[in-house]
């Protein structure tokens, strides 16, 4: 991808004083002219690039404008690493472990000094993820809308998106982009888009509004609720939610108090603890979810 090139060519640049727009071309294996852009795109971002002619020619940082090379050893450094490290988790090759390879020439410390740092970004559904990964970063890169099928406890409905952002929250994928059925911004779970597709259609980059992905500002929280769980039930409510949304009670109960978006994603979270658990509030969803209760008996009673 570009932005591991640009970082890559910043690299050899910080660690040698002059190099040949050939000699990136033919490590990064792309046209002479990608690299001549690549540094246009440097420069661009502030660092000062200067090419010279000649016998002795070739690219280099500008003199006294050098980056403290110590970043290289730094903890930020590190982290920014582990994080390049765990993409591989995800797209199944070694791309971005060749890229760190290349940042940490002649200091093979900055590689070997976070591995006790392993973040594995896969999924269950790898096989069909990392495909759409690539596709959408490509789209992202490229200014190109994607058109897919969307899958959603509404239905399905065809879509049409301008992507910005590839995003990894909640244990999940997501891509943030402007809608063009809703004419506005939305966020579409990767695995529930079908029929991905590239259209190659060009779209003119929006000024984007400001990105949050706080859970309030992107699921409007419509139902609270109040429920009351069974002991041995803590561990998963912690696990899913933290411990400030209980109280425990004096025979050891849980009293559990959140909000949530969708009355259908709250059944199903309900139903999935069994009997080990009362809704208490709203009392209008205790009589539905009866109702849904009866309706599943109603089938193995058939039987």
């Amino acid at each position: 991808m570009k932005i591991d090139r640009l970082i890559g060519i910043l690299s050899i640049l910080l660690q040698q004083e002059k190099v040949t727009a050939p000699f990136l071309a033919e490590k990064f294996e792309v046209s002479r002219r990608t690299i001549n852009r690549d540094i246009e795109d440097i420069c661009k971002a502030g660092i000062p690039i200067v090419t010279t002619q000649g016998q002795n020619g070739g690219i280099s940082i500008m003199e006294g404008y050098r980056i403290d090379r110590t970043l290289l050893t730094s903890f930020d450094m590190q982290s920014i690493l582990a994080g390049l490290r765990s993409l591989d988790s995800v797209s199944g090759t070694n791309k971005y472990q060749q890229l760190m390879e290349k940042l940490s020439v002649g200091n093979s410390s900055v590689l070997t000094s976070n591995n006790h740092i392993l973040i594995n970004l896969s999924s269950w559904y790898k096989s069909t993820l990392a495909p759409k990964i690539e596709l959408i970063q490509a789209a992202i890169e490229r200014n190109e809308k994607l058109s897919f099928l969307y899958c959603s406890n509404k239905g399905e409905s065809k879509r049409k998106m301008e992507p910005y952002l590839l995003v990894f929250q909640w244990s999940s994928w997501y891509v943030w982009g402007y809608c063009n059925e809703r004419s506005d911004y939305r966020m579409f779970k990767l695995n529930r888009m079908l029929e991905l597709k590239n259209t190659a259609e060009e779209f003119e980059p929006r000024q984007l509004p400001e990105f949050q992905m706080l859970p309030e500002k992107m699921f409007e929280t419509k139902i609270k609720v109040t429920a009351l769980f069974e002991p041995t039930m803590k561990w998963r409510i912690i696990e899913e939610f933290g411990t400030d949304c209980f109280c425990e009670q004096s025979d050891g109960k849980l009293l559990f108090q959140f909000g949530f978006a969708e009355k259908e994603n709250l059944f199903s979270w309900l139903l999935s603890f069994g009997n080990q658990v009362e809704l208490l509030e709203p009392k209008a969803l205790r009589k539905e979810l009866v109702s849904v209760i009866k309706k599943i008996n109603q089938k193995y009673d058939k039987s």
